[in-house]
């Protein structure tokens, strides 16, 4: 009876290689990591929109504290293309020596407040409800507060705009 050396294969000399199973594992296995980090790649204009949601949120709730510390009334506004080389939207009513920016981080993004051409923010604790639309490179982000609390993104944040 033919034996063979230890550690050597069954297999002779001219049929090494990969079995079909181990091919197809292989070509699984790449095919699910592409999957994975193609589902883990974010778009970048929701990505960007998604930012300065946030940022404007933050910048909103600050000035609307302020507002209501100092007693005075507080609003935010948008401004059209070109009215103002230097500011693409304003707090009007903050002190003086309240600073907060007034240009958005993508220059191409637009806002426009919903029923209204200004948000109040204060200085009363209870406000109507109030909506913001930003956009960005034909996506669309809406920003929703009831008058209580923070403005956060709408159920429906990014979709595409028509």
């Amino acid at each position: 009876m033919p034996t063979s050396a230890p550690g050597s294969s069954s297999r002779s000399a001219g049929q090494r290689g990969f079995t079909l199973l181990e091919l197809l594992v292989v070509v699984a296995i790449i095919a699910i990591s592409v999957a994975v980090v193609s589902l883990s790649l974010r778009d970048g204009d929701g990505a960007r929109l998604d930012e300065e949601g946030a940022r404007l949120s933050a910048l909103i709730e600050m000035a609307r504290t302020e507002s209501r510390a100092s007693g005075s009334a507080v609003r935010w506004m948008p401004l059209p293309a070109g009215v103002d080389a230097d500011a693409q939207f304003r707090f009007v009513g903050l002190p003086p020596g309240q600073k907060l920016p007034v240009r958005w981080l993508d220059p191409a993004t637009t806002a426009q407040v919903v029923g209204a051409p200004v948000l109040m923010l204060g200085p009363d604790a209870i406000l109507p409800p109030q909506r913001v639309v930003l956009q960005l490179d034909g996506k669309r982000l809406e920003l929703v507060s009831d008058g209580l609390a923070a403005f956060a993104p709408a159920a429906t944040a990014v979709a595409a705009a028509k």
